[in-house]
């Protein structure tokens, strides 16, 4: 027998139609394309009527993002292996500002760019990223990992009061004024058509590049990266595999630590000057770099860092001016935060209570 339907029975749901939070996301998704596509017209249009000043911004923006990368890096790689936001890495890497100065242009005498400054710099690099690496991994074992098993805060509250130790060693080092350095390279450089590129964009470009390299090869191509990786998911069941997970993390921390070292020296011969305080601000543009591309994730870090160059070197050259660095960058933090959480890179995770 055929069944005729009911006139006044409802009508089953749309299977096409989309449910209201799948609605807002579209909305919230084409607005923040919108938003992104009417930035990208803008500095377009500030291509067309300056292209010299554009790209010698973008220069110096790729300058400091790569600074910022390597700070960003110790961020991400401590907190995507222990979940620590590790407060005290930004005043580390203003210690390793100080005794690169201390031990290249006061003890070796380093004044003008030549052969003999070179090696000396080489030198510098290689000692101030064992110093750092050093700093960091004895931080871990005398303060954190008696830690690991305490609630959150503590550990937290003891990078807050690391932090405040490395400033005092800073005072002490530096004094509490800012002190100016010799740049050896200055401001030369060499044109490219109309545009001047700086031998130390040049060299800070030339130095980050590989070590970033070096250490993407290490986390996803070695037996100690893999070590990491396993530790960074479940701390107990490396612990099961055979994997020690006390070195892992300390390795970790020593991998942090050389390039915040790194960072230290390459700053110095972009800036110029030290303070003892550099490190809050540095840290803390730093840290929301690792957020930005996605805390955790070391490629995430190092887009969030370049990112974060260029729109204070571009802020201060077409926008708002250096006064409103800060307010730019954190409000464009804040309006990635409210629409992807988890950053750009960042995988969305759920906590199970």
């Amino acid at each position: 027998m055929t069944q005729t339907a009911d006139p006044g029975a409802a009508a089953p749901p749309a299977t096409t139609g989309l449910s209201p939070v799948e609605r807002r996301e579209l909305a919230e998704r084409i607005l923040l394309y919108a938003i992104v596509a009417a930035l990208l017209i803008w500095l377009a249009t500030r291509l067309f009527v300056d292209p010299t000043t554009w790209f010698t911004t973008l220069l110096n923006g790729l300058n400091n993002g790569a600074l910022y990368a390597l700070i960003a890096l110790g961020y991400t790689m401590v907190y995507g292996i222990i979940e620590l936001i590790n407060f005290s890495h930004g005043d580390l890497f203003m210690l390793a500002t100080v005794t690169s100065g201390i031990f290249m242009i006061t003890w070796l005498g380093a004044e003008e760019w030549g052969l003999d400054t070179f090696l000396i710099m080489l030198l510098t690099l290689v000692v101030v990223m064992t110093l750092a690496a050093g700093l960091n991994t004895a931080a871990e074992r005398v303060a954190y990992r008696r830690l690991r098993r305490a609630p959150k805060l503590a550990p937290l509250i003891t990078a807050v009061g690391l932090s405040f130790i490395y400033q005092w060693a800073g005072i002490r080092l530096n004094g509490s004024g800012p002190k100016n350095w010799t740049r050896l390279l200055g401001d030369e450089g060499f044109f490219i058509g109309p545009v001047e590129v700086r031998w130390t964009t040049v060299i800070v470009i030339g130095v980050t590049v590989p070590l970033l390299l070096l250490m993407t090869f290490i986390v996803q191509r070695t037996r100690q990266g893999k070590a990491m990786r396993a530790t960074a998911q479940d701390q107990d069941a490396a612990r099961l595999m055979g994997i020690n997970v006390d070195r892992t993390i300390a390795f970790t921390f020593a991998l942090g630590g050389a390039l915040a070292g790194a960072a230290g020296l390459l700053w110095l011969q972009s800036i110029g000057n030290t303070r003892y305080d550099a490190g809050f601000q540095l840290g803390l543009i730093a840290f929301t770099a690792a957020v930005l591309g996605g805390i955790g994730n070391l490629n995430g870090a190092v887009i969030g860092g370049v990112l974060i160059g260029l729109i204070q070197a571009y802020n201060e050259t077409f926008g708002f001016g250096q006064k409103w660095d800060q307010t730019v960058v954190f409000g464009i933090l804040i309006f990635l935060m409210v629409f992807k959480p988890e950053g750009l890179l960042g995988k969305r995770t759920t906590e199970k209570v």
